[in-house]
């Protein structure tokens, strides 16, 4: 009888990898370089923004820069409430009418001092951010909703205030003017003292974020606000007081307004939300809640800010040299960010999609 003798088992040869690529070598040899690229990239790209701007526009100086800062104080300062309502995974979209009706407000109590408006009008804008807290985290409306009727409420209110005015005044003995007109220092270009309460209100920002139980508390909601609560953390008192704050910041905005307008308007604003919530998430935020920075915002803010400032110098630059530059219409602002907030969003649900493989 015959028999067959087993073949022996032969394993297929292994592919010849090669020597390794350049963009390998640099991805061994540099492996954070990419974690930067997702972290830091606004600020990499405002770093990118302010070194091309000096190479190329001789009027690009000190003061341009004085000017930006300045110009986006009063958007940075509600970006900056808007970072803690986004990290709990909601919106604010009443912040425009907000700093209206605060503009208003500061208006109709300048006679009594520069002071008393100012806490008028902060009160004003705390007490919405208060009715809308309590409708989201006790009556569980969404924020979209919520803060969408909110935005229609106060500017009624405002208009209903100055009799269905378009604008009212400051008080023509007030002291607003010598607030407008006080500077920080005896630096050169002169330093508004907008733009160290802008950097002051950021630090602040940061330091809670960071260092406070209030902090934790709000990433720990927008992360899981179910886990958040069996772990008996304050949902609700979370979720108030972070639109609390949105209301009260955008509060102080309304004064700035009305420094900036000589009196209280209560149709400015439009728009105002989308370029604060631009700014949250090109800083890094999610959208959905849980990661966010308030140093991140600080960059969108100035990232945004310097983009118009540039296109705004290159059309100077193009009058300047014949045509050799771009003429760029104002249109293109809005187009700019609504660029760099798609590209973020897109890259920041793929961050999404890459986490949630990974801990599957």
């Amino acid at each position: 009888m015959s028999t067959v003798s087993p073949q022996p088992e032969t394993s297929a040869p292994a592919k010849s990898t090669g020597s390794p690529t350049r963009v390998e070598q640099i991805r061994a040899r540099l492996p954070w370089l990419g974690d930067i690229a997702r972290q830091q990239g606004a600020l990499i790209a405002l770093i990118i923004v302010v070194v091309f701007s000096f190479i190329r526009y001789d009027n690009f100086d000190a003061i341009t820069i004085d000017s930006v800062l300045s110009f986006n104080a009063q958007f940075g300062l509600i970006a900056l409430g808007m970072t803690f309502v986004i990290m709990t995974g909601g919106i604010d979209l009443s912040v425009g009418g907000i700093a209206a009706l605060a503009s208003v407000v500061a208006a109709l109590t300048s006679s009594h001092g520069f002071f008393y408006a100012l806490t008028a009008a902060i009160i004003a804008g705390t007490l919405v951010g208060m009715v809308n807290g309590f409708i989201v985290a006790w009556m569980r409306v969404p924020p979209f909703i919520t803060t969408l009727a909110t935005l229609y409420i106060v500017r009624g209110i405002a208009l209903r205030l100055i009799n269905d005015a378009a604008s009212i005044n400051l008080d023509q003995k007030s002291d607003f003017n010598t607030v407008a007109s006080t500077t920080i220092g005896n630096f050169n270009p002169a330093l508004p003292f907008t733009i160290p309460l802008l950097i002051l209100a950021f630090l602040i920002g940061i330091l809670v974020l960071r260092y406070t139980r209030f902090g934790r508390n709000v990433l720990a909601v927008g992360g899981n606000p179910e886990a958040a609560q069996l772990m008996g953390l304050p949902v609700k008192r979370t979720l108030f007081l972070v639109y609390t704050l949105s209301g009260a910041l955008t509060g102080l905005v309304g004064v700035l307004l009305a420094i900036n307008l000589n009196g209280g308007s209560a149709t400015e604003g439009a728009g105002w939300e989308l370029i604060a919530i631009a700014a949250v998430v090109v800083g890094g935020t999610l959208l959905s809640g849980g990661v966010g920075s308030v140093f991140g915002t600080f960059v969108g803010v100035l990232l945004l800010g310097m983009i118009v400032e540039m296109l705004q110098l290159e059309n100077n630059y193009t009058i300047d040299h014949g045509g050799a530059g771009l003429n760029l219409n104002s249109f293109w602002q809005d187009v700019i960010r609504g660029v760099f907030l798609l590209v973020v969003v897109l890259l920041q649900s793929r961050l999404q999609r890459k986490r949630a493989r990974q801990s599957t």
